[in-house]
């Protein structure tokens, strides 16, 4: 019989090595570890079960640990949107494939999408707009590891009777048919409806304060719904522990929503000087979807499917959003990242961080915006964000540094999520 010293010796020896065979070791030649503060060079990140358990100078190795060699490239945390629908795309075909579409067709076409977002480097999305108990139950998979996707925090839509967020441009029988249940007139009835979302599994409540681009109406971009119906909407969300966001165009409505406790302006395109005030006196933050001012109003004069009344509001809200985005950045307005990708090409989502830097962003604060400030925006800053021990092993890798050159981000080499690779 063996001594017992040697055989608990041996016992160890077997466990060291088991617990090594589940170490991944990144080696990185740039180490963006957070946002905001210099990158590091020749630094080891330590992954295990999905999650960084350390950050080490120079190019660590351990026996029986899985090395991942990208000494050669710039490694930053992994991207998140605030602000894309994964269910859809624009284009000259979405009037038929409503028409004719199943709901399982449609998701299996989410999931597409999904993956092209994480491959283009976001391993974390917010949903503010899709057909929510699909939307709920890709999220859900996606966190229970049966499919693959971005990290998804998923909204439920409030809107009111004829507002942007309800059902226009068919007819009336099909109006009638496709209405939501969570439509609705009215504090009370509002109350109801943000409710019923949460009811039934949105992480946040997404509201339409004012009329917006797409909507197939004239009925122009000024704010819509009233004030008694916003707060009474924010007001049972936060009851239920959810946050408010709001798509905003005219200043009217973005001052309405700001006024009533929303944690997001999504857009914000005719931000002023009322609202910037009340943007730094609340914290909250603006979503300023560039991408998507910059691909309706381009899609406005080089296509034909859009009604007359879209094209007339594509092209004014298009040509005004950045100017109007860039006052809000100088006069210190919270600023999270986000695209409106699905009106935009999913994919593309790196293409806002080029245009948010034409508009005066340094390329730090772009990246503090596309992981800091989102990370705060949805809670989970002890989660993800940064590179740092105990948060969610999300990063990507590309070739060059993006505080040089932003256009780094259009062409992602590595793409990791919860620890595992999706891109390589």
């Amino acid at each position: 019989m063996m001594p017992r010293p040697a055989f608990l010796a041996i016992v160890a020896l077997l466990f060291a090595a088991s617990a090594a065979a589940d170490v991944t070791l990144i080696h990185a030649g740039q180490l963006l570890a957070i946002p905001g503060k210099a990158p590091s060079a020749r630094m080891t990140v330590v992954v295990e079960d999905g999650r960084i358990t350390g950050v080490q100078s120079g190019f660590v190795e351990t026996e029986g640990a899985t090395v991942i060699d990208l000494s050669d490239k710039f490694v930053l945390p992994g991207l998140m949107d605030m602000h894309v629908h994964l269910q859809g795309e624009l284009g000259p075909n979405n009037d038929r494939d409503a028409l004719k579409m199943s709901d399982q067709l449609m998701q299996m076409r989410s999931l597409h999408f999904a993956m092209k977002t994480l491959e283009a480097g976001f391993t974390t999305v917010r949903d503010v707009g899709s057909s929510s108990q699909e939307m709920y139950a890709m999220r859900d998979a996606i966190n229970q590891g049966w499919i693959d996707g971005p990290r998804i925090i998923a909204a439920g839509g409030v809107g009111i009777t004829g507002g942007h967020a309800d059902i226009s441009g068919v007819s009336p029988d099909l109006m009638a048919m496709m209405t939501s249940p969570n439509v609705c007139d009215g504090p009370y009835d509002c109350r109801r409806a943000a409710r019923n979302v949460i009811k039934y599994g949105a992480d946040l409540v997404k509201i339409t304060s004012t009329g917006g681009v797409m909507t197939e109406r004239a009925t122009g971009t000024g704010q819509q719904m009233e004030m008694d119906e916003l707060r009474e909407i924010v007001r049972a969300a936060e009851r239920m522990g959810r946050k408010v966001a709001s798509h905003a165009h005219e200043e009217a409505g973005i001052i309405a929503a700001l006024e009533a406790g929303v944690a997001s302006i999504e857009h914000g395109t005719y931000t002023g000087p009322r609202a910037i005030k009340l943007f730094r006196e609340t914290g909250a933050y603006l979503v300023p979807t560039l991408l998507a001012g910059k691909t309706v109003a381009t899609m406005a004069v080089e296509s034909e499917f859009m009604p007359q009344t879209v094209k007339d509001k594509a092209i004014r809200v298009g040509n005004d959003m950045a100017g109007n985005f860039a006052k809000a950045h100088e006069a210190g307005v919270n600023v999270a990242y986000g695209t409106d990708s699905g009106i935009s090409p999913h994919g593309t989502n790196a293409q806002e961080a080029v245009l948010m830097v034409e508009a005066g962003m340094t390329a730090m604060e772009v990246l503090v915006a596309a992981t800091i400030n989102a990370a705060d925006l949805i809670d989970m800053s002890d989660s993800i964000g940064t590179i740092e021990a105990g948060k969610f092993a999300d990063l990507i890798a590309v070739d060059g540094s993006p505080l040089d050159n932003i256009e780094e981000l259009l062409d992602v080499d590595f793409v990791m999520k919860g620890g595992k690779i999706y891109k390589q």
